[in-house]
């Protein structure tokens, strides 16, 4: 499409300028050109010299002026001649052709569209129009992954993720801000959560390689349909945030094991303060020490198994029981029975979210 519009300008400027115009892109190709014999010619040396100068150069008879993105240019503007007429001509097309290119990608850049549908900064009604501008296919399914630094970096980060994901007609690489990288996927409806995770797994591999840090990543669930983009993307956020307060020790949080964390993170701070002051009436869960609180957290991972547990914690089965009695007498639950189990679980989860997070609400 760049092409077209490049094409268009230059051959306004065939009347104006009466020499030869034209652009070539990063290869040397000459894409759009007054002349219409010469498009298709590759102009490689041309292209090397003027792609290593921001200025602008003169080069076997054309002076050259690079534009496209900031820092890294993505097309040359050529003129007939090396005197001062063609040099301010080229800077005069540059400027034009920058512009209109930056006007056409915010307009009608798919990846700048996936963005906005993401950050909710497009009306509803408007998604389908433009995704039909933009030959989206709404039957699709997509999923995304935000990729959140832990610490800053020069490097270019959606440079490192780019080439993962190389059909950009597809897969979408998103900057969404200074730390937070996002990542639409196309991905098969039938997908799994597990192997969401492994393609997390690998950008997070691959950028770890890269930045020697660490990644955080959110996974979404995934969703059909251009407009559902904005839910898998806030599911993603939520992962990231709910992680941050119950799994701190997970690099890969998916949305859809999250599991009763979820519903805790949206809770007001008042509601939970009110639950605990309700589940321990007899003394504070504060009341318990560093062992006790071992000891319940290796009960529950071991299914409320006493004859497990007391296995792996290396102490005698009677010894786990009167720990488990202590605690019944200190709370009124007992860890045994499964009610008093799901009771004192969420307890403790909702004290890990009251002290992460005292003042949300």
């Amino acid at each position: 499409m760049a092409n077209k519009l490049f094409q268009s300008v230059i051959h306004q400027m065939k009347d104006v300028i009466s020499r030869s115009v034209g652009v070539i892109d990063a290869s040397g190709i000459v894409i759009s050109s007054s002349d219409l014999g010469a498009i298709g010619e590759v102009r490689a040396q041309a292209a090397e010299a003027v792609f290593g100068s921001e200025q602008g150069l003169s080069f076997e008879g054309f002076t050259y002026k690079p534009f496209g993105s900031q820092g890294r240019p993505e097309y040359a503007v050529f003129v007939e001649g090396e005197d001062d007429f063609a040099a301010t001509q080229c800077k005069v097309l540059a400027i034009s052709l920058s512009s209109l290119k930056q006007f056409y990608d915010e307009k009608y850049d798919r990846g700048n569209f996936i963005k906005n549908v993401m950050l909710d900064n497009i009306l509803p009604g408007d998604i389908y129009i433009k995704s039909r501008e933009l030959h989206f296919d709404n039957d699709t399914t997509h999923a995304v992954l935000l990729i959140r630094l832990t610490e800053p970096t020069e490097l270019s980060v959606i440079d490192i993720i780019q080439p993962l994901f190389p059909d950009r007609e597809k897969d979408f690489v998103i900057s969404i801000n200074e730390t937070d990288i996002a990542v639409v996927k196309e991905v098969p409806q039938s997908i799994e959560s597990k192997d969401l995770e492994k393609l997390a797994r690998s950008v997070s591999d691959a950028l770890a390689a890269e930045l020697y840090t660490k990644t955080l990543v959110g996974i979404g669930t995934a969703v059909t349909g251009i407009k559902e983009l904005a839910r898998s993307f806030k599911e993603a956020q939520v992962a990231l945030e709910v992680g941050k307060v119950f799994d701190t020790e997970k690099t890969i949080v998916s949305y859809e094991n999250l599991g009763i964390a979820r519903l805790i993170y949206q809770l007001p701070t008042t509601l939970c303060e009110m639950f605990l002051r309700e589940v321990f009436k007899r003394g504070s869960i504060d009341h318990l020490d560093s062992e006790t609180l071992f000891t319940i957290q290796k009960f529950f991972e071991n299914n409320l198994n006493v004859s497990e547990t007391s296995r792996k914690l290396f102490v005698h089965r009677n010894t786990l029981v009167y720990r488990l009695e202590k605690i019944r007498k200190l709370t009124g639950l007992d860890l045994r029975e499964f009610d008093d189990a799901i009771v004192f679980k969420v307890a403790l989860m909702v004290k890990k979210y009251l002290d992460v997070t005292p003042s949300k609400f």
